[in-house]
């Protein structure tokens, strides 16, 4: 009987790093989170991941031997053939050989790519596209991030950097985005988008019923207080779900006339949002993608594998 051959996935972020052992039906048997602690530098950074891989290995009975590939999410700017990263904000990386220094510490085939890019894979592979060929995962946090999948395989694009979902402009001169521009997806889709226009429509109307959600506190406001006040019949809660609702719509009908994918997954706090969202969002796209009514519309869903997505795409880098 063959021996079961593992790989090691690990998703890089901001405040945590979370590693996983997947095994060959891609389900992560073992697991470990470890702070990032940004001040300490990238090579105690990495020696720290290092060790927390061996320690995960030596706590699970899995010999390394048995173990044969790294991938590693990593956001920011990734060169993808070189395993470098080329500017981590959060991280405040720049010019980082990540593979490359990881490889002095664990001697096994290291990938690095985009975290938004793993996650897509992940979720092509065991979550909510498993199965699909053709899919774009879209991620609403603090911004609007994502990942292109095609023929099975991340879209990297011609040269560093992958897909920026997020800054393609739907408002010419409009809304300012963290990138520099204005009117970015992101600026009308994120969490922070929604979170801003729900305080400016609590600022411009105090008998609306998101004042009272927040007891008069705006900035008790998160993505979820109109959702709350719109499912409550609030007028102004329900203005503003349309409004986010169509610059969501027309930014992935964007992208659905670009790339043609067969599924298109949400996630992140706001596409728990379920049916609220997702049922009139479909209707929206259907109607204005292009031959909408003609050709197969990808169908919007909600992503199934939360923090794990990226753990199992990167493993599968």
């Amino acid at each position: 009987m063959n021996e079961v051959k593992y790989k090691i996935g690990i998703d890089i972020g901001g405040t945590n790093i979370k590693m996983g052992v997947v095994n060959d039906k891609n389900e992560i048997i073992a697991k470990k989170s470890i702070k990032t602690d940004v001040k300490l530098g990238y090579i105690k950074i990495i020696k720290n991941m290092a060790n927390a891989i061996k320690e995960l290995l030596y706590l699970h009975k899995i010999d390394l031997n048995n173990c044969i590939s790294i991938g590693i999410g990593c956001p920011g700017t990734v060169n993808f053939k070189t395993g470098e990263i080329l500017f981590a904000a959060n991280l405040l990386w720049e010019g980082v050989p990540l593979a490359e220094e990881l490889k002095k510490n664990i001697d096994l085939p290291i990938k690095v790519s985009n975290d938004a890019n793993c996650a897509a894979l992940g979720e092509a592979i065991a979550g909510g596209a498993k199965g699909v060929h053709n899919m774009v995962l879209i991620t609403l946090g603090t911004g609007v991030g994502g990942g292109v999948i095609i023929d099975g395989k991340i879209y990297e694009g011609g040269s560093p950097g992958g897909v920026e979902l997020g800054h393609t402009v739907l408002v010419v001169d409009g809304e300012q985005c963290t990138c520099g521009r204005k009117g970015c997806f992101e600026a009308y889709a994120s969490a922070t988008a929604l979170i801003r226009d729900t305080k400016r429509a609590a600022e411009k109307n105090p008998n609306s019923l998101i004042n009272e959600l927040c007891s008069k506190n705006l900035s008790k406001i998160n993505g979820l207080t109109p959702f709350e006040a719109a499912r409550l019949g609030d007028e102004e809660g329900i203005a503003i779900i349309d409004r986010y609702i169509m610059h969501l719509a027309e930014g992935i009908i964007d992208i659905v006339n670009i790339f043609r994918p067969e599924k298109i997954l949400l996630s992140g706090g706001i596409a728990n949002q379920g049916d609220a969202l997702i049922e009139p969002l479909k209707k929206y796209v259907k109607k204005y993608t292009f031959a909408g009514d003609k050709i197969h519309v990808a169908d919007i869903k909600q992503a199934t594998l939360g923090n794990d997505a990226g753990i199992i795409g990167a493993a599968n880098l």
